[in-house]
């Protein structure tokens, strides 16, 4: 049974959850007061919790000649929009075979398809590379954006399990009515899988915008550099000299800006999965 909160609980509860929302947000604040100090706070590191100085001009810096941003930020759209293209599409026609198709042998590959989850990406990392290397495509965006157009696991376990969830009935009236395996996946399931097709969206636009360490090993032009390696680079200064740490907070605010966005406005679709998923049955 459940009792009723007495109004010094509720005190209580909010009291710890607003100093813990405080506590996490401190480094956010700190963030942005050295992204809007000027030059010389920089060098004396006097920095504050709360903006002193109001140094708005920063924004514009890392647009200009020396810095060249937007060219970080257009190969990281590049990524991340076809990242997103080739997950979405290719995972749900791979969880659509799984959930709807009979054939044999099948249960058997999606064990095998969900022990990949289990290996470490630093098992593969130097064959990777070997093979990309091979293709000619290292210093290009190619080895990060071609391996997602053949899915990923947990996308397609996920989207698998929604499927299932999908009466067959619908499958059945739409092949009375004509509709083929394709039509049925286009026509049918699409449209009802819309929350976790938005939810993968979301994912994968959020691993690959803030992705470091794959451009870190494939990419060596600065010029191809997505916005992660990007804001890095922005560390770089001759020997001797500080690092311009307000330039690489505008460029570390640029960076979490759109994942925050992201979101507020994708957070009711996960949340649709998570309580699907979590009265999902296990793998049939």
């Amino acid at each position: 049974m459940w009792r009723k909160l007495s109004k010094l609980d509720v005190i209580t509860s909010y009291t710890i959850l607003m100093s813990l929302g405080a506590l996490l947000l401190a480094p956010f604040l700190l963030m942005i007061s050295i992204a809007l100090s000027s030059d010389e706070t920089t060098v004396k590191m006097a920095f504050t919790l709360f903006p002193r100085e109001f140094q708005f001009a920063n924004f514009g810096r890392v647009f200009g000649p020396q810095y060249a941003l937007q060219t970080f930020i257009g190969n990281s759209l590049v990524l991340c929009l076809l990242a997103v293209l080739g997950q979405v599409f290719v995972s749900s026609l791979v969880a659509y075979a799984f959930a709807r198709l009979r054939a044999p042998g099948r249960d058997v590959l999606f064990v095998i398809l969900l022990s990949t989850m289990m290996i470490p990406a630093e098992v593969t990392m130097i064959p990777q590379f070997d093979i990309f290397r091979r293709l000619g495509w290292i210093n290009t965006l190619l080895p990060l954006i071609v391996p997602n157009f053949f899915g990923g696991a947990y996308n397609i376990f996920l989207m698998r399990q929604f499927i299932a969830r999908i009466p067959m009935d619908l499958d059945e009236a739409a092949q009375i009515d004509g509709l083929s395996y394709p039509g049925i996946y286009a026509r049918i399931i699409l449209p009802l899988i819309r929350p976790v097709l938005v939810t993968v969206a979301i994912m994968t636009f959020s691993w690959n915008w803030g992705w470091f360490m794959g451009p870190l090993i494939y990419i060596n032009d600065r010029a191809r550099m997505p916005l992660a390696l990007g804001v890095q680079m922005l560390s770089a200064v001759p020997g001797g000299q500080l690092p311009k740490y307000n330039i690489m907070m505008v460029g570390s605010l640029i960076l979490i800006f759109p994942l925050i966005l992201l979101y507020f406005f994708g957070q009711k679709y996960i949340y649709q999965v998570g309580i699907v998923s979590s009265g999902s049955s296990a793998v049939k």
